[in-house]
């Protein structure tokens, strides 16, 4: 049976799902990529492996997020996507009357507004940690409370204090005065995850035209405060999908298996041997052939130059021998 690869890879998590051939989830992983994102990648591959029957065999791979080129050139990817495409398809195959999506993850967040299944606007943040899942992060470690139990107390608050959103600094200094003035944590929580969906709509959702069926997912998903704070402010119900942290990676799996099985191309997937047995590096430098001064990325195998990205110009892309390169659709 043919079965698809999904890889989201960012800057704090790998993502990893496999798909059958009918588009049904047969297995996932969530892992932190600690820095080392090629060592993620094989590990990330290995559980996936190791999950398979002798029967199952991987017929095409779609990659996504800030590391999806890595991924790339690891894996051998058919389809290599960003990250608004990859939620876009996966909410809209899950919920084809989609007409927002917010997807918030520990480091940054998105509003993708889809209009008859089409991507018409979005907007991200990856600056501000007020609007992520970092802030609650931070909250939860100062409470001493768990992240995973986070959202189960704010449900039970039965009113949120008003606490001040639009910075990390000052809420962390309003919820510590809260605190001190004797509020209960359930309501002070509460009012945290308040304080982020006020940020977000303050900052990504500006300008935006928010209508239902409207999506949430992203790791934060998993906070049932948040769920709770969105359906509030927004009036308006939220749908959190089964597998809401993975999203990404199903979506470009979907995709991997449409471009498959549409276009009748063999796939470019490089198998056990590739990815497990070689030796991966990376390395940056700065171009100084012109005024724009890239910051080039290279990505070796052994002492094998295996591809190069990041130059406007594509100067040192092309200088790769064209048998040796990876033909990727990067978007």
């Amino acid at each position: 049976m043919n079965h698809y690869l999904g890889v989201d890879i960012g800057s704090v998590s790998g993502n990893f799902v496999l798909l059958d051939q009918f588009g049904k989830l047969k297995s996932k992983l969530y892992l932190r990529t600690q820095g080392n994102p090629v060592k993620a990648i094989q590990d990330g591959y290995t559980f996936i492996k190791n999950n398979l029957s002798n029967t199952t065999r991987i017929n095409g791979v779609g990659v996504t997020g800030s590391g999806r080129h890595l991924a790339a050139i690891l894996l051998g990817a058919d389809v290599v996507k960003n990250e608004i495409t990859a939620h876009a398809v996966a909410a809209s195959s899950l919920f084809p009357a989609v007409r927002t999506i917010i997807e918030i993850g520990g480091q940054d967040s998105k509003i993708i507004i889809l209009r008859n299944a089409i991507v018409h606007d979005f907007a991200m943040n990856t600056v501000c940690a007020a609007g992520t899942g970092s802030f609650l992060d931070q909250q939860s470690a100062r409470l001493n409370i768990p992240i995973e139990d986070f959202g189960q107390h704010a449900i039970k608050s039965s009113q949120a204090v008003r606490i001040a959103g639009r910075c990390g600094v000052f809420a962390e200094s309003d919820m510590i005065h809260k605190q001190q003035m004797g509020y209960p944590v359930e309501d002070i929580i509460m009012g945290l995850c308040e304080a982020l969906v006020r940020n977000y709509l303050n900052n990504v959702g500006k300008g935006k035209k928010i209508e239902a069926p409207v999506v949430f997912q992203g790791g934060v998903a998993a906070n049932a405060g948040l769920k709770k704070a969105f359906s509030k402010v927004l009036n308006l119900p939220i749908e959190v999908p089964e597998h809401y942290e993975v999203m990404g990676a199903i979506g470009v799996a979907v995709l991997a298996r449409e471009h498959i099985e549409h276009s009748y191309i063999p796939t470019v997937f490089k198998g056990d041997d590739f990815i497990m047995d070689g030796d991966f590096k990376s390395k940056s430098f700065e171009c100084s052939g012109c005024p724009n001064i890239c910051e080039i990325v290279c990505i070796k195998r052994d002492d094998e130059i295996l591809a190069y990205w990041g130059d406007r110009c594509k100067k040192w892309e092309t200088s790769i021998n064209e048998p040796a390169r990876n033909k990727l659709r990067v978007v």
